[in-house]
């Protein structure tokens, strides 16, 4: 996988689209002036978790003795499950905060953000090759800075695509994932089978 692939797949799993209605429905009830402040704060935790994960996942694998097919299968198998919930979303609010709360870390930064499902993507990232950790940085940062850019300008999104035009963008997102899934579940099986026969 090259930066660009991994770039993409992890901006695929942040998903700032999707996190789009959540976000302003969060900021709304925040005074006018602080809303960029908590915004950019909740971003660069989000940033310094993964960038954590990223760099302490190898060493997590090692501990737990984990070979990378297995991760390459089981994080198949992840994103697969995540991509079925961003085309058929399910129904229910996320979040629970009370009207004017100021969000700190949760539920911004972690989980919508730094979902477990990126964490688990950057785990498999670091464990696919330690040796490319320049790469995976430079692909998450990227991934990390579109979003921000979504995020940050929430609101001229949500009024140039709308909530119709919100949930399509998803589905497609989605859509993309689930291939990028398959082929990983796939790339493990395979390696397994030559490592086995």
């Amino acid at each position: 996988m090259d930066i660009f692939s991994a770039a993409v797949m992890l901006f695929l799993i942040m998903d700032p689209l999707g996190n789009l209605p959540i976000f302003a429905s969060i900021l709304r009830h925040i005074d006018p002036k602080k809303r960029r402040r908590v915004l950019i704060r909740e971003l660069i935790f989000a940033l310094v978790i993964m960038l954590a994960f990223l760099y302490a996942g190898e060493a997590i694998l090692s501990f737990l003795n984990l070979r990378s097919e297995s991760v390459s299968i089981a994080g198949g198998i992840i994103l697969f499950l995540i991509a079925i919930r961003m085309i058929f979303p399910q129904p229910g609010g996320v979040v629970g905060l009370a009207a004017g709360e100021e969000p700190f870390i949760v539920p911004m930064a972690i989980p919508l953000m730094a979902g477990p499902s990126i964490l688990a993507a950057l785990i498999l990232l670091a464990h696919t090759d330690s040796s490319r950790m320049t790469d995976w940085t430079i692909a998450l940062v990227s991934a990390w800075a579109a979003s921000a850019v979504i995020l940050m300008f929430y609101k001229l999104f949500t009024r140039m695509l709308g909530e119709k035009g919100l949930t399509a963008v998803e589905r497609l997102m989605g859509m993309v994932l689930v291939m990028i899934s398959v082929q990983m579940f796939l790339d493990g099986v395979s390696n397994y089978m030559k490592t086995a026969g």
